[in-house]
């Protein structure tokens, strides 16, 4: 039966760990609140008060954590029950450039890490389903690639640039919060309006936004500016948006309008809307 070590308790953590051990794997916890470590026990992990302890007998460790200071902190604890020859895999969303340093960093004192952030939450963790990105030396994730497929329903190793994954995490956390804003914005013009949510939130049985990534997004990464729909009619859409909505700020919009107002007055208001990405 495999043994890892699991870094991080929080709502993700927790389902990831959960997940290992409906596999059959024994699972050592530490988590800084000892109490979610604990909470675990009643799913047949073992918690651990001291990091360094947690580690001794692992063939794998996990961090899950919440940002950079947290993985080095732990790592810094925890480093002296980690054998050379037990693999280290990051889940936590962090900084690229900090990925970078803490693979060469380790790898001076002869220990491997992968970073391998996911797009899942809980739930999904718990079923292990959704994406999980890795990226760094080949050898390392062929060594790791059924240990990650068992947590996932995607993995996509995106190349051995140790900071790859990270980037891609970020990048697609932005597209996240630009969707949820989005709705945000469409929902308070809808309640400006007289129109409730869900009557609002109808448009999408019809109106499918990710044709946005395929096309103009395509078009954006190709240099094709030919107008589809023009920088300056997207600018008066959305003065016409911000209008609707009367008092109502919509943050996203008012952000958007800006920025379109300055592209045009760089001379550039009849290409397309795509424009907008160019600098």
């Amino acid at each position: 039966m495999e043994t890892v070590a699991f870094y991080g308790a929080g709502m993700l953590g927790s389902a990831m760990i959960r997940a290992m051990l409906r596999r059959g794997l024994t699972v050592h916890v530490w988590n800084r609140t000892a109490a979610k470590a604990h909470a675990l026990e009643s799913d047949g992990a073992r918690a651990f008060t001291d990091p360094a302890e947690a580690a001794v007998g692992a063939e794998r460790v996990h961090l899950c954590l919440s940002d950079d200071a947290s993985v080095d902190a732990v790592l810094d604890a925890a480093l002296a029950g980690i054998t050379t020859d037990s693999p280290i895999v990051d889940h936590s969303t962090v900084l690229p450039q900090h990925v970078a340093e803490r693979v060469g960093r380790l790898a001076e004192s002869g220990h491997a890490l992968l970073h391998a952030p996911v797009f899942m939450g809980p739930p999904m963790a718990l079923e292990s389903t959704g994406v999980m990105m890795a990226s760094g030396n080949l050898s390392l994730f062929a060594r790791l690639r059924l240990a990650l497929e068992a947590m996932c329903g995607d993995l996509r190793y995106v190349g051995e640039r140790s900071d790859l994954a990270a980037i891609y995490k970020l990048m697609g956390n932005a597209m996240i919060l630009a969707v949820v804003g989005g709705i945000n914005d469409v929902l308070r013009m809808a309640e400006e309006q007289g129109v409730s949510r869900a009557q609002a939130y109808e448009l999408f049985e019809f109106y499918d936004p990710t044709g946005q990534i395929r096309g103009r997004g395509k078009r954006m990464v190709e240099n094709d500016y030919d107008p589809r729909w023009s920088v300056d009619m997207a600018h008066k859409d959305a003065a016409l948006m911000q209008t609707t909505a009367h008092h109502e700020r919509l943050p996203v919009i008012d952000a958007i309008e800006a920025l379109l107002r300055n592209v045009s007055d760089r001379g550039m208001g009849d290409r397309d809307l795509g424009a907008v990405g160019l600098r």
